[in-house]
């Protein structure tokens, strides 16, 4: 199977890794987990954030975030997937960088992995499959 690894799913992974067995079993046993380039500005900035706003000492970020961007087997150029995330974001009103991960899932048929209810509703109506 193949997995599309969302910021919000890599984020929760790192952070509560003990509490997250089942989903890394998942990641493990994928065949290819992929993510769009964004993932890495924005895996930066969340952990930018805890360091900034939640104390989070910068090593600890740092290190929390290298973990972060080991997760993925590979990176998709997002200049791939831009015109068609563009339009579904028009279509569907969500923001342009969620219908990245949305779009890279579908033509990969793979499986959505993230921690977004509101991007989970919307994967499950395109008949995208999520977790």
């Amino acid at each position: 199977m193949k997995v599309v690894l969302d910021t919000s799913a890599a984020v929760d992974l790192v952070l509560h890794s003990s509490e997250r067995e089942a989903e890394h079993k998942l990641l493990a046993e994928a065949k290819w987990v992929i993510a769009p380039t964004l993932y890495i500005s924005e895996v930066a900035n969340v952990f930018w954030k805890y360091h900034a706003f939640q104390n989070m000492p910068m090593e600890q970020a740092e290190s929390a975030m290298e973990l972060a961007l080991e997760l993925p087997d590979s990176l998709t150029d997002v200049r791939e997937l831009y015109t068609e995330a563009f339009a579904m974001a028009c279509r569907t009103r969500h923001p342009v960088y969620d219908m990245l991960y949305l779009v890279l899932a579908r033509r990969n048929n793979a499986l959505l992995l993230t921690r977004d209810r509101a991007l989970k509703a919307l994967a499950a109506k395109h008949d995208v499959r999520v977790d």
